[in-house]
Parts: C-alpha cells; sequence; structure tokens
C-alpha cells in the first residue's frame, strides 16, 4: 500500500494519504477529488553512519514541509 503526495486543484492544499487498493483519494480539506500527484523521492533505510536524511542536515528541506517527499531539497545534491 503506497503513499502517495498530492495537491488539491481545487484549493491548494498539498497533503500524503495511504492509497488500498483502487481507492480515489479526497482532499482532507475540501473534500474534492480534483487532485493532482506529485512526485516524490522514495524513503530508503541507510546502514552505517549516514544521515538519515541528508538533505535536511544540509539545511535543504522546507522548515514548514518536514523532510522526504515534496518538501525535500535531495535533488539539488544529485
Amino acid at each position: 500500500m503506497p503513499i502517495y503526495e498530492y495537491v488539491c486543484e481545487s484549493c491548494g492544499h498539498a497533503f500524503e494519504v495511504l492509497v488500498r487498493g483502487d481507492e480515489k483519494p479526497v482532499c482532507p480539506e475540501c473534500g474534492k477529488r480534483r487532485l493532482a500527484k506529485q512526485f516524490s523521492v522514495p524513503a530508503a533505510h541507510v546502514a552505517g553512519n549516514q544521515p538519515a536524511c541528508p538533505a535536511r542536515d544540509a539545511g535543504m528541506c522546507n522548515p514548514t514541509g518536514g523532510c522526504g517527499g515534496g518538501g525535500c531539497g535531495l535533488g539539488g545534491m544529485m
């Protein structure tokens, strides 16, 4: 069951949701189904002494959006 990131095309609310099977998610703010799926960075377990989120430790994450996914600046490190 994957977690997807969406932005509501009606109200602009960004959110993540666990999608089961053929479920059609709705915006938790306005209840509409006009959603745009966002590109997100998959999370991966890192063994060893590396930081859990190198982008966060480098100060590249959106402070309000947290780290991992759409608010993360990991793309700038590559």
